[in-house]
């Protein structure tokens, strides 16, 4: 029985994928890097999924240590919360980190080196969005450049027959890798879209948090950490 119910289970599955092999074996051979699109597209997708996790840019619990800072700083007991910045584990932790090495300096000097060492935070940030960025384009073209490739053969061979039946499905075949590049930069553009507004929100909030953050810093700049 448990046999039986395993195979009515996977039986719809491999229907499924045996639809989508079809699907591409029918497109030919701009399949192939369309094929080569998708899985880099999707491969992005997730790695940016898993890098723009809040546990990777802004933790809970050091925003909220982050926040008593100046507290904490006052009452001598911001060594901690000083450790946790040098562990370098969250893009909030290293902007602490540069902030916390500068203390020394004046606020224009503290300023300008957290910026500086935000703009190559943002290039982690930023990494892999230009690669959808290119799929988005490159996806449909070759899809284009498919079809058309495919309905230049359809129509040299029409002098060749008269099945009309024969031609329109030769031109839906054709059609077949313009909808997998559309398809592939649709997922493309929505994840684009999703991730900058994902980045805007985690800079916006780390602008914040270091703001106060230099502020405290600066404003004992002699108190040893």
């Amino acid at each position: 029985m448990h046999h039986t119910l395993l195979l009515a289970t996977l039986a719809p599955v491999a229907d499924a994928f045996q639809a989508t092999w079809s699907f591409l074996e029918k497109g030919g051979f701009f399949m192939i890097p369309l094929a080569v699109c998708s899985v880099v597209g999707i491969m992005v997708i997730l790695y940016k999924f898993l890098s723009l996790t809040r546990q990777r840019v802004l933790p809970a619990a050091l925003v909220r240590d982050v926040e008593v800072f100046e507290q904490r700083f006052a009452d001598n007991t911001a060594d901690a919360i000083v450790r946790q910045f040098q562990t370098g584990q969250s893009t909030l932790a290293r902007l602490c980190a540069v902030a916390i090495k500068s203390r020394d300096k004046t606020a224009a000097e503290i300023t300008q080196a957290v910026e500086s060492a935000a703009r190559e935070e943002s290039v982690h940030l930023h990494s892999g969005i230009s690669v959808l960025d290119v799929l988005v384009t490159v996806a449909p073209l070759l899809g284009l450049l498919g079809s058309a490739s495919g309905l230049v053969v359809i129509f040299e061979g029409l002098g060749e027959t008269t099945d009309h039946v024969l031609v329109a499905h030769g031109i839906a075949v054709a059609l077949h890798t313009t909808i997998f590049g559309i398809v592939t930069a649709v997922v493309c553009v929505v994840a684009h879209s999703y991730f900058i507004r994902r980045i805007e929100k985690l800079t916006v909030r780390l602008e914040s948090l270091l703001g106060d953050f230099v502020h405290a810093c600066q404003s004992r700049p002699s108190s040893p950490l």
